[in-house]
């Protein structure tokens, strides 16, 4: 019951926002924050009862929908789903609020397309019947077309088309993909299907995940979208869109499709490779702040991406660690990178500087956020960066040589964009009457980065309350239910 309320209450609160009186963006989104936070109660009193020490499904439930082809609805957290579905009421709560002191026109549907988008991310994540799983991922596909489409930038009806085009055809080819593999299986229960030796099953399925993340070279959405959509938004895709994708890999494809995943663990750990290298690169040599988050994002994704398809205990340990991590750094820099373009107009670094002086709230936060994002030794995304390449290390050094070399270019480019925002001469753009961070933004950035820092001091949170076995013999074993 706690599961589907967690799923269902944001979309009907939408629903009722939707069809409310509310037209100020305060009233709105004073209502959508309250929600989210009854959300954050519910998920807390989830996390408090749930037995880490015990395999399967808690707080699941199951209704049949279509007995004859063995579709149902079920629900149901396992412990990393917890922590993601935890990431993802964070993440969303920020958003919120920093969307209410940014303002939005149209309040009453901007926030209630947030609330669709919560509810329908959290049904991903529970999801244990392949078709659910679909509909919620299409489901939380069609708020962020409009998010982006309506509240975006002046480039937003070009990259709500590139979004479009590139999630229609993973979609799509995951649709074929969930179909076959059901009628191949005589159900759609996760739980209760066996593998497969089909690799076009498994391309069809690591096509919609390989774009949603996106790995490289499949990424050709990201930067418009990213620079794009209004900053909360960017953050949303970032920080937990982008997740559904990885945790697809690790709850269906990797388990489902042993024969496959060994089949093209070279091929998928070389592109992961290239991309974070590329990524990398790149954001180096971004003109803007909102670039450099986005291409750093790429990177992180495909650093997941290594950890996962490593097969090792420590890469699978450590990439589940790094959606956690990379959710919640990457969505306080999108929504710093807000913060600054909402003084000065653009997130250009020629026309930034000087962004520190008199500014003492929004220079440490900036400052916080970026060295722990720049995996500093004794940060949690250094924990979870060491445990993904120590994974690698031990099918292949030369991966893990690679990712050192991405990681050393990351701290490059985190250090540039601190240096050219907050340090230097003022920039031309940078008036001398910007105020510092307000509270209602310290409200939406502090958590986070208090969440990091709390996960810097004890990382053994979250990766000894993840996987209750080690965590290949908890894919290998289907998830039992």
């Amino acid at each position: 019951m706690l599961t589907t309320v967690l799923i269902f209450l944001p979309i009907a609160a939408a629903l009722v926002l939707w069809l409310s009186p509310a037209r100020t963006a305060r009233a709105a989104g004073a209502f959508a924050i309250l929600v989210t936070l009854v959300e954050l109660g519910l998920w807390l009193a989830a996390l408090v009862g749930f037995d880490f020490s015990r395999a399967g499904l808690q707080y699941d439930a199951t209704a049949v929908w279509i007995s004859d082809l063995g579709v149902s609805y079920k629900v149901g957290f396992y412990d990393f789903s917890l922590w993601l579905v935890g990431l993802t009421i964070v993440v969303m709560t920020a958003a919120m609020i920093y969307a209410v002191w940014d303002g939005r026109t149209r309040p009453r549907a901007y926030f209630g397309l947030l609330l669709f988008l919560l509810g329908a991310t959290i049904g991903v994540f529970v999801s244990h019947d392949l078709l659910a799983f679909y509909a919620f991922f299409e489901a939380m596909l069609i708020p962020l077309y409009v998010l982006v489409g309506v509240w975006g930038g002046a480039g937003r009806q070009i990259a709500t088309i590139k979004l479009l085009i590139y999630t229609l055809v993973g979609s799509l080819l995951m649709l074929v993909a969930i179909v076959a593999f059901g009628l191949q299986q005589n159900t759609f229960d996760l739980t209760q299907m066996g593998s497969s030796q089909s690799t076009w099953i498994f391309l069809g399925f690591m096509a919609a995940f390989v774009i949603k993340a996106p790995l490289w070279p499949f990424h050709g959405w990201l930067p418009d979208a990213y620079r794009e959509a209004p900053p909360e938004v960017s953050a949303l895709l970032s920080g937990v869109i982008s997740k559904t994708a990885t945790f697809g890999v690790l709850r269906i494809v990797l388990p489902s499709f042993p024969e496959p995943v060994a089949q093209f663990q070279d091929a998928i750990l070389a592109l992961a490779v290239i991309g974070l290298l590329y990524s990398s690169l790149l954001a180096f040599r971004q003109p803007d702040f909102r670039g450099v988050v986005a291409y750093s994002s790429l990177g992180q994704m495909c650093l997941i991406f290594i950890g996962l398809f490593a097969f090792t205990d420590s890469g699978i340990n450590g990439g589940m660690f790094q959606m956690i991590n990379h959710g919640l750094v990457s969505a306080a820099l999108f929504l710093l990178a807000g913060a600054v373009e909402r003084r000065t107009g653009t997130g250009e670094f020629r026309k930034l500087g000087g962004m520190a002086r008199g500014r003492p709230f929004l220079a440490t936060s900036l400052i916080i956020a970026g060295v722990i994002a720049l995996a500093v030794p004794g940060s949690s995304v250094f924990a979870s960066e060491f445990l993904i390449l120590n994974g690698v290390f031990s099918i292949g050094w030369g991966w893990a040589v690679a990712g050192v070399i991405a990681i050393v270019i990351a701290a490059l480019y985190m250090l540039r964009a601190i240096s050219a925002t907050l340090h230097e001469d003022i920039g031309s753009a940078v008036p001398t009457t910007a105020r510092d961070l307000r509270p209602a933004e310290l409200g939406a950035i502090v958590p986070l980065i208090a969440i990091l820092i709390a996960l810097s001091i004890w990382p053994a949170g979250i990766t000894d309350h993840t996987f209750n076995q080690k965590p290949t013999d908890a894919v290998t074993a289907r998830f039992e239910p």
